[in-house]
């Protein structure tokens, strides 16, 4: 009865060996396929693919009627489209597409007119200004580095303006926020990685332009050891955006996916402009992941550097350190920080450059995660978010889906290297434990022969 089951114990044993052995096999033929054909994870998208107006009806709208007879859209508290109107029939017709409609006295011609005053007038550095939609008219701040002769001076240009242009005080300082998402260092100081671009044969790193003038050098460490790039483009001031081209010329896996702290990311999906009132996300190696508002478009911001026009305004709060960093939503990429004012800790204002503009100016294309249906690598991708995709219910929106950060494996131990399933390594465990297992069989059954053999021999001669 003891050698039956020691036979059973046997075969099992084998057999498991052998299933150990093709399993390994397989495993290391899959991780051999996928290091030879690279995964169809990402892709490319331009800013003339992005979910601009045509995923915005609000913005739609205003477009077909035009800027003499709407004052801008947004996001309203229950998630509807909001039109400002300047007449009942243009109400009407905002109201027939299934938006609210909002009579205001002036038109967005009039508002533009306004800021076109302000731009003109001489500059301040300290201030900025932008138009806020809901209320229907030019909001001026001032911060506390502008005297009280530049504010008075101000207040009169603002008052031959007319009585829509609001002027206001603000605490802190608008200051560029140098320093961000991966954090990306030079002589200069430190930055903040934002999205990952390409023109179809290099990979680069889209961040903010005040980072620094083009030809500077970046790290990924303060040894100055891992170099990252270099500067090959910048614009800085009017806008503010530059690329920093890898050193290897490719972004390497995870260029579609965003830290946001924790060792975690999100993919980006897509690209858009806001709307007013949707809720984004910031992510920064200084302050990490923060949420907030966009509060206006095309803001203007007058840095002691120089003055930047075309920006976002938000109220997700920001600080030294967090410049380039992304502001995204429901993983689509919306704009880099540019600077702003406060801390997140009391709060304050951040503008950020859009993406779709510095993506057309520098004739570049966002690298994206593929969306497949199904779930299936390599199929067609769906089209990209709106951008006003869930911007209605604050609790609703998120970042985006939610992905491991990934980059190089220099700080991987051996026994991690060897326990990734994207490599060969644990296959290859596999195979050698299957093959020790069989061994070790054929060893313990030749050593029972051997000791039988020696019994029955040593009572036959006695």
């Amino acid at each position: 009865m003891r050698h039956a089951r020691r036979r059973v114990v046997r075969r099992v044993t084998r057999l498991a060996a052998v299933g150990g052995l093709l399993l390994g096999g397989a495993m290391v033929a899959q991780a051999a396929m996928a290091s030879e054909t690279p995964p169809a994870s990402a892709r490319t998208l331009g800013s003339t693919g992005s979910a601009g107006s045509a995923g915005d009806p609000g913005a739609a709208l205003v477009a077909r009627l035009g800027a003499a007879r709407t004052a801008g859209s947004w996001i309203g508290a229950d998630g509807r489209p909001v039109v400002a109107v300047t007449d009942p029939t243009a109400a009407a017709e905002v109201q027939r597409a299934g938006a609210v409609a909002k009579v205001v006295d002036h038109s967005m011609n009039e508002l533009k007119s306004a800021t076109a005053t302000l731009r003109s007038a001489p500059r301040v550095a300290g201030t900025a200004w932008s138009v806020d939609y809901r209320t229907n008219r030019v909001v001026v701040l001032a911060d506390r580095t502008v005297s009280a002769d530049d504010w008075s001076r101000m207040t009169r240009v603002a008052a031959g303006i007319g009585g829509f242009v609001h002027m206001e005080r603000t605490q802190g300082t608008f200051t560029t926020r140098l320093n961000g998402a991966q954090p990306i260092l030079s002589t200069g100081g430190r930055c903040s990685a934002g999205f990952n671009v390409t023109d179809g044969q290099r990979d680069f790193i889209l961040t903010a332009g005040h980072c620094g003038p083009s030809g500077s050098i970046w790290f990924a460490d303060n040894q100055g050891n891992q170099q990252l790039g270099r500067t090959v483009n910048s614009a800085f001031p009017g806008n503010d955006f530059s690329l920093v081209q890898y050193a290897s010329g490719k972004a390497g896996e995870g260029a579609d996916v965003v830290a946001i702290g924790g060792g975690k990311g999100v993919l980006i999906t897509g690209l858009a402009d806001p709307a007013v009132g949707q809720r984004v996300f910031r992510s920064g190696s200084t302050s990490g992941l923060h949420d907030g508002q966009v509060t206006a478009l095309n803001a203007t911001v007058n840095y002691p550097e120089g003055t930047v026009t075309g920006l976002i305004q938000t109220d997700v709060c920001a600080e030294p350190g967090d410049s380039g960093g992304p502001l995204f939503s429901e993983g689509v990429a919306l704009g880099v920080t540019s600077g702003g004012n406060g801390d997140c800790t009391t709060g304050g204002t951040t503008f950020f450059q859009p993406v779709t503009k510095a993506l057309s100016a520098l004739n570049v294309r966002l690298l994206v995660a593929a969306r497949s249906a199904g779930g299936a690598q390599g199929a067609s991708p769906a089209p990209s978010a709106p951008a006003t995709q869930g911007a209605g219910a604050s609790n609703a929106v998120s970042p985006g889906s939610a992905a491991p950060v990934t980059g190089t494996t220099q700080g991987q131990t051996l026994l991690a290297r060897l326990t990734d399933t994207r490599n060969v390594g644990p296959g290859l465990l596999v195979v050698a434990g299957s093959l020790i297992a069989l061994v070790a069989t054929r060893y313990i059954r030749a050593e029972q022969d051997r000791r039988a053999y020696q019994r029955y021999y040593s009572t036959t001669w006695g």
